[in-house]
């Protein structure tokens, strides 16, 4: 049986729940994250879409979507940010923050070369995606 992750906004009016595994964790360090976030970088975790499920306050769920690569959301109430749809990319990005029972094990930083918070980690630090997402694929030095 595949694990499943609870998770909800500030205020608690949205809840959601993921099941199984990420496809992906790590970081991302563009302009448009960290503005979103309100940090000097997103923590993601990368989920097909079936196993993401709202399982209260879906009628409390906005979204904003600057370019048709991210479709953001958040609570109508609190304001609280939940996840980014990523339909291109057949993947949604819940923030790690958002579903705090997950053991959070980043494996990457994406676009580094706009890092505002330099981290040595010894993770790869790919310039922008990774080629099979549209990227160059190509890292750069911690």
């Amino acid at each position: 049986m595949a694990a499943i992750y609870k998770g909800a906004c500030f205020c608690g009016a949205v809840e959601i729940e993921v099941s199984g595994e990420p496809n992906a964790m790590g970081y991302c360090h563009c302009r448009s994250c960290r503005s979103w976030s309100g940090g000097p970088v997103n923590a993601f975790s990368l989920w097909p879409p079936e196993a993401v499920k709202v399982v209260k306050g879906a009628d409390k769920l906005g979204t904003y979507n600057k370019t048709p690569m991210s479709f953001r959301q958040f609570c109508t109430e609190c304001g609280g940010h939940l996840m980014t749809n990523h339909p291109p990319l057949k993947m949604i990005d819940v923030y790690a923050a958002t579903i705090p029972d997950l053991k959070f094990a980043p494996a990457v930083h994406v676009n580094y070369q706009e890092t505002v918070l330099p981290m040595k980690d010894g993770l790869p630090k790919l310039k922008d995606f990774p080629a099979e997402f549209g990227g160059s694929g190509e890292t750069m030095a911690e």
